[in-house]
């Protein structure tokens, strides 16, 4: 009997434990939510993370929402530059480059628009600003349930980012990716805490200068 209660309260402890951890980790990087801005300072520099790409070649509902909102705030005189990132590392699905396609047809001048062919995950995505491209301010574009986690992670890392909503109509799926954040926020704070480094990292690439090297 005595064996059974240890069990128990240890499993109980257990619990509380990672239910607080849980909570103080959402609250955490749900603090970097003060940084959306309707109207954020000019930036060198947005920022367009990665998301699904359809079989025709053309960007899935979420991330031509994100690139439609970065070509705003480029049109507008916001920022200079824009760089998407995402997973570029294969012939066969290749998100940066149907992205940059994206906006040339759009209007996007191809010296501004600059190619991370490796920001494979969020943390990558915004260590590459920083380490690749010399981005130390940056507006940051996506949807509002994954904007929290990108701006904690750059402000984390220096950058000081600026958060813009990109969210134009409900999207399939959505309930599914707001409940994927909780883990993922855990994932994102693991990797400022221990100074986890991108998968690939590379030479310095100037932001100020012409994107098409990158394409």
């Amino acid at each position: 009997m005595k064996f059974v209660r240890t069990v128990f309260w240890m499993i109980l402890l257990t619990s509380v434990l990672c239910v607080t951890g849980f909570v103080f980790v959402q609250m955490r990087v749900g603090e970097a939510a003060v940084w959306i801005m309707d109207e954020p300072p000019q930036s060198l520099v947005a920022i367009v993370p990665g998301a699904s790409v359809l079989g025709n070649g053309t960007p899935s509902d979420i991330l031509k929402d994100r690139l439609l909102t970065a070509l705003e705030l480029y049109e507008s005189g916001t920022v200079e530059k824009i760089l998407v990132s995402g997973d570029g590392g294969s012939e066969d699905y290749n998100e940066v480059v149907v992205m940059r396609d994206f906006l040339l047809e759009a209007g996007a001048a191809p010296e501004d628009v600059f190619l991370d062919h490796a920001g494979f995950d969020s943390y990558d995505t915004m260590h590459r600003a920083r380490d690749v491209f010399g981005a130390d301010e940056a507006i940051v574009v996506s949807q509002e349930y994954h904007l929290p986690r990108l701006l904690y992670i750059g402000r984390e890392l220096g950058i000081e980012a600026y958060g813009v909503t990109s969210d134009r109509q409900r999207y399939i799926k959505a309930s599914f990716f707001k409940a994927r954040e909780g883990l993922a926020n855990i994932k994102a704070v693991f990797e400022v805490t221990v100074g986890s480094s991108p998968k690939f990292l590379g030479e310095l690439i100037d932001l100020s200068g012409d994107g098409t090297v990158t394409h």
